[in-house]
């Protein structure tokens, strides 16, 4: 049975010139209603009574007097300004207390702006008799007051910073001025005496407790005398005792007469080795150092050198050698003599030595007796010791506290750790209403509302609603079998003459673009030395050079045309660029050509949804270049999310360098759907041009307003035939 078309199965748009085109025909109630409304709002912000705001600014900071320079705070004694702190003064200013204060001092109370309650409306007794409401007067005409002025006080912190702003409103702006500041001056005041109450109560507190610790501190230091004095503990200047110093001392000297004792022993023992081996003991420290041995020493050299120098002119029996030799033989006897007696003096000195130690040990031992009986009496004294030092340090942090306190009970002496930055002045314009930025604001607002009901209305009733593409044709229902017949025939309708290739083009239906500016038809001509005119090497070389992103390529002579476009992506590829070619025909030529298998996930499974990018992008076998194959998925499906094609080709512009999509013997109009974005350039590849068939082309394209075509006219002679011309098999996805 045949079905006939539909328009709820044909895509719409939104007519913005027909919704323009509703608020025009309308534009006298528009402005009219603009108008009235702005009228209303003008006039009921003029019937208002106006309400003048002022402001006060107060900074809060510790402050101190200048001349309390003993008592000048350090950063430990500050007080801690922070958030808590300046969100707590904040709540001050807010207190009861002290806007009863103001409202005392300014007799608020007295004015009928701050108790509207006094005289209550009709529908307010109405309300209380009916027991909706509380009776106002049943509350204190004061706390009336506090209410109402309440709702008009403002106070807030200023962001970042330890400034907190008071700021009232009311309908008289002297009243407006004067209420921030009086309630500042009394914020003041209560700052101010409540540290001048906290130094008098400090200061009468702390004169007993001097006075008791002044004679706690007195009877401690007394207690530790007497036990000092019957404990003989007698101080030897410093934190130690007498007979701790007198051990430490005795320790030294034992310790310095061993060392004695030590080096005198070691001398003698070396001393006494040389001379019984018979060695000489002139380079002995010892010997060294004694004046007689150097002495004899130095008259035995000049002996033995005078011997030396009369040897060679006299002979030894000559009176004059005989005499020599007998003065050396008596100084050679004085040096064993003084040598001996330098080692019984070593030797009395270690004698000396050892019984000055003994001496020592005896006297170390006693005094450590006595020491260990002054320890433990010393233990008690360090306990009273202690705690007289605890009493006169309480005692001397009291006395400065006291000080302090006293020089801060004068009024002036303790200032608010707050000061005015700024006083509230007279307004001199109201703060509400505004009634000009009021009547602007109606006004635009209806005429804003006014203006989306027309448009709401036009579109609810279809008017603003138009038709876009081709109306669905009559059809009858299709088996898979008729499906699978047509798909096949593919190849033949794609070597038909021109205006049956526009009936059965592959990428219809595509969503129409905006027109074109109109252009006058020209054919870019790719200018280099190595390519000749029109060819796929010069076409490859004309896309680098300008830098082109996206091309559009027309087939009009079926797989042939597809194969120079295969030709082109190569020539591309191995010139260094990245480049992907999108199979848009029906043949699945390109995929033949460059893809491993015919049935790999493609462009129609994009479309349609089942595939992700990654599994459609496959290598070219013979080349850099890289494939998007026309895909398995069923081509009548695809066509329904062919909006999506120019996404795709935009995303995949990001990714390349160029994007060739080649759509085979398709229509100028849809080339021309394809193109809606701008910014891509149209190829038509025709290898064995046709003069009729060029000329009609350029008509239709001319029609459209499109010029700088791209002409492609070089057979592509390197791919196999199979590549070309056999069509992909369809079974699968039919």
């Amino acid at each position: 049975m045949p079905v006939g078309p539909s328009h709820a199965d044909q895509d719409v748009d939104i007519d913005l010139a027909q919704l323009l085109a509703a608020v025009w025909r309308r534009k006298g109630r528009v402005l009219a209603l603009t108008c009235l409304m702005a009228g209303v709002a003008f006039a009921g912000a003029s019937l208002i009574k106006p309400t003048y705001r002022a402001e006060t600014t107060v900074l809060i900071e510790p402050r101190a007097p200048n001349y309390d320079a003993e008592n000048a705070k350090s950063a430990d004694s500050q007080p801690v300004l922070d958030e808590l702190n300046i969100a707590s003064q904040v709540q001050l200013f807010r207190s009861v207390d002290l806007i009863r204060q103001v409202v005392r001092d300014l007799k608020l109370y007295e004015l009928k702006e701050f108790d509207p309650d006094l005289h209550p409306s009709a529908l307010t007794d109405l309300l209380v008799m009916l027991h909706l409401k509380k009776n106002p007067l049943e509350l204190s005409p004061e706390d009336r007051v506090i209410k109402t002025f309440s709702e008009k006080l403002q106070v807030y912190q200023v962001e970042k910073s330890r400034v907190i702003g008071v700021e009232f409103s009311s309908r008289d702006p002297k009243l407006a001025a004067a209420i921030p500041n009086a309630m500042v001056n009394v914020y003041l005041a209560v700052q101010s005496g409540a540290k001048l109450d906290s130094n008098e109560d400090a200061a009468r507190w702390l004169e007993p407790e001097i006075a008791n610790l002044r004679q706690k501190v007195a009877e401690a230091e007394q207690k530790v005398a007497d036990y000092r004095k019957s404990s003989d503990l007698i101080p030897a200047g410093d934190s130690s005792s007498f007979a701790s110093k007198q051990l430490n001392d005795i320790s030294a000297e034992l310790l310095r007469v061993r060392t004695d004792r030590s080096n005198a022993e070691a001398r003698l023992q070396n001393l006494k080795s040389a001379l019984k081996s018979g060695q000489t003991a002139d380079n002995l420290d010892v010997v060294m150092g004694s004046p007689a041995i150097q002495s004899l020493k130095q008259s035995e050299a000049t002996l033995k050198a005078q011997i030396s120098d009369l040897s060679i002119s006299l002979l030894d029996n000559h009176p004059r050698l005989k005499a020599l030799k007998a003065q050396l033989a008596s100084i050679q006897t004085q040096l064993q003599t003084e040598t001996r007696k330098l080692a019984s003096s070593l030797e009395n000195d270690a004698n000396i030595a050892r019984i000055r130690e003994e001496q020592l040990m005896q006297q170390l031992a006693a005094i450590k007796a006595d020491t260990a009986t002054a320890g433990e009496k010393e233990v008690g004294l360090k306990a009273l010791e202690r705690e007289a030092a605890a009493q006169r340090q309480l005692l001397e942090t009291y006395l400065a506290r006291y000080r302090e306190a006293s020089s801060r009970i004068d009024p002036n002496a303790t200032p608010a750790d707050a000061r005015i930055i700024s006083r509230a002045m007279q307004p001199g314009e109201p703060n509400f209403p505004k009634v000009l930025p009021i009547t602007v604001v109606a006004g635009v607002a209806t005429f804003v509302v006014s203006t989306i009901v027309i448009m709401l209305l036009e579109l609810f009733s279809g008017r603003a609603l138009r038709p876009v593409g081709p109306a669905p044709q009559p059809q009858r229902p299709r088996s898979r079998r008729d499906e699978q017949d047509e798909w096949d025939d593919v190849p033949t309708q794609r070597r038909q003459a021109h205006h049956d290739e526009q009936k059965d083009s592959p990428i219809l239906p595509i969503i129409a673009a905006s027109e074109p500016q109109p252009a006058a038809i020209r054919f870019v001509e790719p200018q280099h030395e190595a390519a000749s005119e029109y060819s796929i090497a010069g076409v490859a070389q004309y896309l680098s050079k300008r830098g082109v992103a996206k091309v559009i390529v027309l087939s009009p002579d079926g797989d042939a045309g597809s194969a120079a476009t295969v030709t082109l992506a190569r020539y591309v590829a191995d010139a260094g660029r990245s480049v992907i070619l999108v199979d848009m025909t029906g043949s699945g030529a390109p995929t033949l050509a460059m893809a491993q298998h015919h049935d790999l996930p493609g462009v129609t499974d994009l479309l349609c949804g089942d595939a992700a990018f990654g599994e459609t992008i496959h290598a070219d076998r013979s080349s850099s270049a890289h494939i998007l194959p026309q895909g398995a998925a069923d081509i009548r499906q695809a066509l329904r999310g062919l909006d999506r094609l120019t996404m795709i080709t935009d995303a995949l512009t990001d990714a390349y360098d160029l994007v060739v999509v080649e759509c085979g013997p398709a229509t100028v109009d849809n080339i021309l759907r394809l193109c809606r974005d701008g910014g891509q350039e149209i190829i038509l590849s025709v290898p064995q041009p046709d003069t009729a068939e060029l000329s009609l082309l350029m008509e239709q394209f001319e029609a459209h307003g499109v010029g700088d075509l791209l002409l492609m006219s070089e057979a592509a002679d390197f791919l196999p035939e199979e590549d070309v011309i056999a069509p992909a098999p369809r079974a699968a996805s039919a």
